[in-house]
């Protein structure tokens, strides 16, 4: 018998079905060591040596990893092909007391779970690629380094439960910048002026716009006011327009690249609505049931065989013109591309029904188009030019350009999208001659502002993470959903907002650990790991670089930085009803609350009052807070109900308090029947550290409870504690 192991149930289940009788394969699920979860964990003094353990989930399947190991003929690991895959692999080596040279251990690794990937991969095993291990393993120390040094500083010297982290404090800052930016911005006024214009006695009419006035070049924002542009407006009315060129010519569009992991997470985004958690999560499934190659990857390239038969099915199903007479190649411009692998693609493109899952099935054929649309041709537009001279007091010249669509190609399977596109326009202009007259129809008169930079949408951030080489394909989807998790931003209308919190944070780190959020330092770090990865660096000599001076830092800053001097109370009207001083609003450990600026004579404090209230976009891009009454009174004193933050999350309470201390947990219900007991409804809850969780409205009858959907139980391992 050999034994192979995978890290998730759902593999092993599809590769089982490709290998014979003599193979029994079972999953690790995933990690089976890790650094222990309440403390550092690395000995900074001895080389960063991590002291990894066996997690108390993981020391059941190991035993019975081990028992079928000893009598097994070959042990084959078969984790993913990445960094993270490798060092899996090597972590159950060391967890099943294997030597790394032990001729029954075999590696294997495939892009696709299919027969012929997984029957080639046991051909062509190999050993255990120590330099991968040492780059995942540089990574998971210096996060740990920088989670579990920094984040103590910033709960004494800001707020508890705070954290930092070399990737995800790079994000936070990208969303604070951009809303500074936002803040500051001053729109200005400008005006676009043309005219509707036909051929002489035709009522279709094409639009063109002012590029020259009196003889001086306009450009867009030279028009400024009202005035200006009506003292132009009188004169394109009364003109006579005559065609003065024409240029006419063919365009070529071209298909976009197959899906790499930060492109796929973009487009689910835009066209799916899908976050990029719910997108790697969807393509995790889809790659495990043997439906596309491997979904973490930054390579744009495809098998030959892929070719071949994505050219089949474009001959099939569109036609001979559809297919390139040479086969495109496309060239990565990231950075460090793993060009060895492969883009993400349908491992058989005849299957166009895979899930019963809906969503699964969209994220499916979304794929499937893109790659087939890689490999189809170009689409061609006609184009013409066309400039106008305006014939008035004061000459000008207009300029008006229209496509046509001549040969769909690819377009006809997929087109990419953009965010915030716009509705592209055909504006098809007529046959016209040099010379030729035209009719005037109606002034194009339109007044703009010039607009603040628009907030990062899921999308836009790891579109502007990858272009600044920070993070990796695998690093995307958990940087976003831990920012959100952590309370740095809000996501509002598909687009982030950074929380108060974000921005003292930012500035923090910003003004006294600035090689930390630096967005080059950052990215050489990650180009020192590939370096690992490659065989060039040692892995200790990276992470001594960076930690000896950030720890000199942190001592330094331990020592100089005040609470008071990083977050100023804020004085209020109101008056201290012990002593008459004024209160303030401050910052603590469970968030704002207002105390006697008389403290520490004066003891008295409360919570900070608070409204149901909801974050929204205006029309001019401004962030708003629309505010909800609580239309309640206190059933004691008949005073009015509040909402309150305190030291376990929300919470009613009468406004008399301390004289009335009537209040009430939030409770909201989600509509969804407990599925333990079936009798009792799914409701919101937080835990005694303010951790907000589902369970059963019958607790403690029935104690259903789950951390991360409202329909499935707990998992334990959800949450990481860095």
């Amino acid at each position: 018998m050999n034994l192979v192991i995978v890290e998730s149930p759902a593999k092993a289940k599809t590769i089982e079905k490709y290998l014979g009788k003599e193979y029994k394969v079972l999953a690790s699920f995933g990690h089976v060591r890790d650094l222990p979860q309440k403390e550092l964990g690395i000995d900074v003094k001895n080389d960063f040596e991590p002291d990894y353990i066996i997690p108390p989930k993981a020391k059941k399947i190991i035993s019975e990893l081990a028992r079928l190991e000893k009598s097994s003929d070959a042990l084959y690991l078969a984790t993913d092909l990445d960094r993270e895959g490798e060092a899996i692999a090597w972590h159950l080596i060391k967890a099943l007391k294997l030597k790394d040279n032990d001729p029954k251990i075999k590696r294997i690794v495939f892009h696709e779970i299919t027969k012929s990937a997984i029957e080639n991969a046991v051909k062509h095993s190999r050993g255990i690629d120590k330099d991968l291990v040492d780059a995942q393993q540089a990574r998971r120390v210096l996060d740990r380094l920088v989670g579990y040094k920094l984040s103590p500083l910033l709960w004494r010297k800001v707020k508890s439960g705070l954290s930092a982290g070399r990737v995800q404090s790079v994000a936070v800052r990208l969303v604070v910048e951009r809303e500074e930016e936002i803040r500051k911005f001053k729109s200005d006024e400008y005006w676009i002026l043309g005219a509707n214009l036909s051929k002489k006695k035709e009522e279709n009419t094409f639009a063109s716009y002012l590029i020259e006035y009196d003889g001086n070049s306009i450009k867009k924002l030279d028009i400024k006011d009202k005035k200006e542009a009506g003292k132009i407006s009188k004169n394109l009315e009364t003109a006579k327009y005559v065609v003065l060129d024409i240029k006419k010519e063919q365009l070529l569009r071209s298909s976009s690249a197959p899906f790499t992991t930060s492109t796929m997470q973009m487009e689910a985004s835009r066209k799916l609505g899908f976050s990029a958690k719910q997108t790697m999560m969807l393509a995790q499934k889809l790659y495990e049931s043997g439906h596309i190659t491997y979904m973490r990857t930054d390579s744009i390239n495809l098998a030959q065989e892929a070719q071949r038969a994505i050219s089949e099915v474009i001959v099939k199903e569109f036609g001979k013109e559809y297919l390139p007479e040479i086969a495109k190649v496309y060239k990565t411009k990231t950075k460090r591309a793993q060009e060895a692998h492969e883009a993400i693609r349908p491992t058989d493109f005849s299957a166009k029904e895979t899930s019963d899952d809906p969503r699964e099935q969209r994220l499916y054929e979304l794929i499937w188009k893109r790659t087939v649309a890689s490999m189809m041709k170009d689409a061609i537009f006609d184009s013409t030019s066309i400039t106008v001279e305006a014939k008035s007091d004061k000459n000008a010249k207009l300029f008006a350009k229209g496509e046509k669509l001549f040969f769909d190609g690819f377009i006809r399977v997929y087109v990419e999208s953009k965010d915030d596109e716009a509705e592209e326009e055909q504006n098809p202009i007529p046959n016209l001659i040099a010379g030729e007259l035209l009719d005037f129809h109606e002034l194009i008169s339109e007044q703009k502002f010039t607009e603040p930079p628009k907030r990062y949408t899921e999308a836009m951030l790891v579109k502007k993470l990858e272009s600044l080489g920070i993070g990796r394909p695998s690093t995307y989807a958990p940087t976003l959903s831990t920012i959100q998790d952590r309370g740095y931003v809000d996501l509002v209308e598909k687009k982030f907002i950074p929380t108060e919190i974000a921005e003292i944070v930012n500035k923090v780190l910003v003004e006294h650990f600035a090689e930390v959020v630096d967005y080059q330092f950052t990215a050489k770090m990650e180009d020192d790991l590939d370096d690992v990865a490659e065989g060039k660096k040692e892995w200790v000599p990276v992470i001594r670089e960076f930690y000896e001076p950030f720890a000199k830092n942190l001592a330094e800053k331990g020592k100089e930085l005040e609470k008071k001097d990083i977050i100023q109370p804020k004085e209020l009207k109101e008056k201290c009803p012990e002593c008459k001083k004024p209160l303030m609003e401050r910052l603590g450990r469970y968030g704002k609350f207002i105390a006697c600026s008389g403290y520490p004579e004066c003891k008295y404090s409360r919570p900070m009052d608070s409204e149901k209230s909801e974050k929204v976009i205006d029309e001019d891009g401004k962030l708003e807070t629309v505010k909800e009454e609580i239309a309640q009174k206190c059933e004691k004193c008949g005073g009015n109900m509040l909402l309150k933050e305190g030291k376990f999350g929300k919470f009613i309470a009468c406004e008399n308090y301390p004289k009335c201390k009537n209040t009430k947990t939030i409770i909201s219900p989600t509509g969804i029947k407990c599925p333990d007991c079936g009798e009792g409804d799914v409701v919101e809850r937080r835990t005694k550290k303010g951790r907000m969780f589902w369970g059963c409205s019958r607790y403690p009858s029935c104690k259903y409870a789950s951390w991360t959907d409202p329909k499935k139980p707990v998992n334990t391992d959800d949450e990481s504690n860095e």
